[in-house]
């Protein structure tokens, strides 16, 4: 029989922690909680969960601080519990390297279906070649550093998600909606202008001519691809 599947909880708030915790046991999960930052940086370690859990407000450290430090070391899936419901820190969360925000009062319903979603597209998605070229351009995806002519670019860890999950399926067209899905979260699946600013940073930093882009190649009103030759 297989290990339950370790989910890691960041959450001061004992009532909710119990309440996410019961949630995910029922489901057949193992819930792992930390009540701080500096708790959850060493259960991260530890167990190497297969997703983390993280509301904002911790007593130690922000979490979105929190959620900068543990992409760093790893791609686990990162879900966002908050109160905060301004867009400026929903953007900062995701920026900051979380894949999905969900707001608090949140239904268990929905908690669980956000954390299926995450945890089938962490285990579904396809291993690509950990370096990745195109022309001059080369994403070494274990060292997440993108050259160009030799030369590192320096991308923000929105921007270098963006890359990587077009690089996963080189050559072949990634919807607006997945690329949403998969690099903003769930509840942007609809925020079309998000995708359109983030690509134009993208191809400001590498296409001779952002206007007649060489790699990141547009399909009208379908998406995106990187270019393959």
């Amino acid at each position: 029989m297989s290990s339950p599947v370790v989910v890691l909880i960041v959450e001061d708030d004992a009532a909710i922690a119990q309440f996410v915790a019961a949630s995910l046991s029922a489901s057949g999960l193992r819930p792992v909680s930390a009540s701080t930052a500096a708790e959850a940086l060493d259960e991260a370690r530890s167990r190497q969960p297969a997703m983390v859990i993280v509301d904002l407000g911790l007593p130690d450290l922000d979490g979105i601080e929190l959620i900068a430090r543990l992409r760093a070391g790893a791609a686990t899936p990162i879900l966002v519990l908050s109160a905060r419901t301004q867009e400026a820190q929903k953007i900062a969360a995701l920026d900051a390297g979380a894949d999905d925000y969900l707001t608090k009062p949140f239904g268990v319903g929905e908690l669980l279906a956000r954390v299926r979603a995450m945890l089938r597209r962490a285990a579904g998605s396809p291993e690509p070649a950990p370096l990745v070229e195109v022309g001059a351009l080369a994403l070494d995806r274990e060292a997440r550093q993108l050259r160009l002519d030799g030369s590192p670019v320096h991308l923000s860890p929105l921007e270098y998600r963006l890359l990587e999950r077009l690089a996963r399926v080189q050559g072949k067209v990634v919807t607006h909606r997945q690329l949403l899905a998969d690099v903003w979260g769930s509840e942007q699946v609809d925020q079309l202008h998000y995708l359109r600013i983030y690509m134009g940073h993208l191809r400001a930093k590498i296409e001779a001519n952002p206007a007649e882009p060489r790699y990141l190649l547009t399909e009208l009103g379908v998406g995106y691809r990187l270019a393959d030759e």
